[in-house]
């Protein structure tokens, strides 16, 4: 499902004296299939950017196209429950949105909201408890006596259940140990692959963008600043730290041994073990790096 930015603007309480322009004049095509990472400090747009994927937000000017839905500030979209039910968003904390008294029930709320049969609701939550990982010991369990992280599955097992097009990530490892944030981000990079899903990752985290994005768009004061391939975006060290970011640390380490070595490793995808090897190969006089 194709989304597209068509020079979009958007207010916050317009015509009054806490007007704020949170983002202006903005446009970028996302493809059917992509992983991207909208990056950016905070008060950049990024938040906003999310609300106009599920229609929560309509456009102050511009156009908003999410397939074939369209959001603009001239009309209302009809089918916007139709819409929602192609973009499923993981919220920040998605546990804080838990209610019901089962973890089933939890998980099938969403389906049962936009009027699936009981038959397939049961066959969907038996998929979400396999994709997220969870036991089926869990299923009639209080969400809340569960451990923090089993909360966050549940959660995203209540998403996944609905059977989204699009997968919108606002900072979904928010809190995580690094264990968990590992485990979290490789289940959503199988779910990308597995259910050929569009999917967008809003985060802070240079590393999660150069990791499993495979497009990055910068956002700097609700304005598009730099797009394009990770390893081509996230190695410009001196425009990122113009808008309070940096480079991933895997790049600092490139950055490092150049510096230090005087060789060039020109970063394609490789894990820092890999990088060591291929540094240790370099200076041994093994092998050479243009």
């Amino acid at each position: 499902m194709d989304i597209i930015f068509e020079k979009v603007s958007y207010v916050y309480q317009k015509n009054t004296p806490f007007e704020h322009q949170a983002i202006q004049n903005l446009s970028f095509h996302i493809p059917s299939g992509a992983f991207v990472a909208i990056v950016g400090h905070t008060g950049s747009g990024k938040s906003t950017v999310i609300q106009h994927l599920n229609g929560l937000l309509r456009p102050t000017k511009g156009e908003v196209r999410i397939g074939e839905y369209i959001l603009s500030s001239d009309q209302k979209i009809k089918e916007l429950k139709q819409l929602r039910e192609k973009v499923g968003v993981v919220f920040q904390y998605p546990e804080h949105q838990l209610f019901e008294e089962t973890v089933v029930k939890d998980i099938a709320f969403g389906p049962q909201n936009f009027g699936v049969s009981q038959n397939e609701i049961e066959a969907r939550t038996k998929s979400a408890f396999e994709a997220v990982g969870l036991s089926e010991e869990l299923r009639e369990r209080s969400p809340f006596d569960l451990s923090g992280g089993q909360m966050r599955r549940v959660a995203i097992a209540g998403i996944l259940a609905i059977q989204p097009e699009v997968l919108v990530l606002d900072e979904p490892t928010a809190g995580l140990d690094p264990k968990g944030h590992r485990e979290i981000m490789s289940m959503f990079k199988r779910l990308h692959r597995e259910n050929e899903l569009t999917t967008i990752l809003v985060t802070h985290s240079m590393e999660d963008a150069l990791e499993y994005a495979d497009h990055v768009i910068i956002l700097d004061h609700g304005t598009k600043y730099m797009e394009g391939k990770p390893e081509e975006v996230l190695i410009q060290k001196d425009k990122l730290q113009a808008v309070q970011l940096d480079v991933p640390e895997i790049i600092q380490f490139l950055f490092r041994v150049e510096n230090i070595f005087g060789v060039k490793i020109p970063y394609q995808g490789q894990s820092i073990v890999d990088l060591a090897s291929e540094l240790n190969r370099l200076i041994r006089g093994d092998g050479s790096s243009e």
